[in-house]
């Protein structure tokens, strides 16, 4: 991960609750960028960083749902805390429906507040690692040449080398040959390994 501190996006029209926030995360060591207006919020923030966003549900101009809604339809993959002074169940529903992380109703606990926007700041990184180990494997699987992938595709079936050597109609010290580089190339080091990276390329279509 970026040595640079997690950058969480605070989003609420009242000063006073902004300020407060603020101080309350940045004790944790958290970055805080505080937006009172949703629509400069939008058109600012950096979709890039590792972070979360904590949102007030009722804003002047664009509501709380309706930036998470935006945010999703962009494809933005930061979390969202949704922070409302007047809860409901509906209310709460919507938000989860919209894919808030968590909704949390002011004046907000200090720690349970700390605690959704650590637990979402983790989630992002998590999810921010795999997408990057999943890139890392779709290149390693690129190098493979058509006749390493069609050995792989056989050991993945759960066939010896022997077995691929008949199907292919290679010496079985060719298959191993094949083999040993296509293991190389990807990186791993057991059977185990090579399914389990081969099953994530498959379920994203990429193998």
């Amino acid at each position: 991960m970026n040595p640079i501190s997690p950058l969480i996006h605070l989003v609420d029209d009242d000063a006073s609750v902004r300020e407060a926030l603020a101080l309350l995360i940045g004790t944790v060591g958290l970055r805080v960028a505080s937006w009172a207006d949703p629509q400069d919020f939008m058109a600012r923030f950096d979709r890039d960083a590792v972070g979360a966003i904590v949102l007030d549900m009722r804003m002047p101009g664009l509501s709380g749902l309706a930036v998470i809604d935006e945010l999703r339809g962009q494809g933005v993959d930061q979390p969202v805390v949704m922070l409302t002074g007047h809860g409901s169940v509906d209310m709460c529903r919507r938000a989860f429906k919209a894919g808030a992380a968590e909704f949390l109703e002011k004046p907000v606990d200090d720690e349970l507040l700390l605690g959704a926007v650590q637990a979402a700041v983790r989630a992002h990184v998590a999810l921010r690692r795999q997408g990057a180990a999943g890139r890392e494997a779709r290149e390693r699987f690129a190098l493979l040449s058509a006749r390493e992938r069609e050995v792989l595709a056989r050991v993945i079936q759960g066939l010896t080398s022997k077995q691929i050597a008949r199907v292919l109609q290679l010496s079985p010290r060719t298959v191993e040959t094949h083999r040993a580089h296509l293991q190389d190339k990807l990186q791993v080091q057991t059977l185990a390994q090579l399914v389990r990276q081969y099953a994530a390329l498959v379920d994203e279509g990429a193998a």
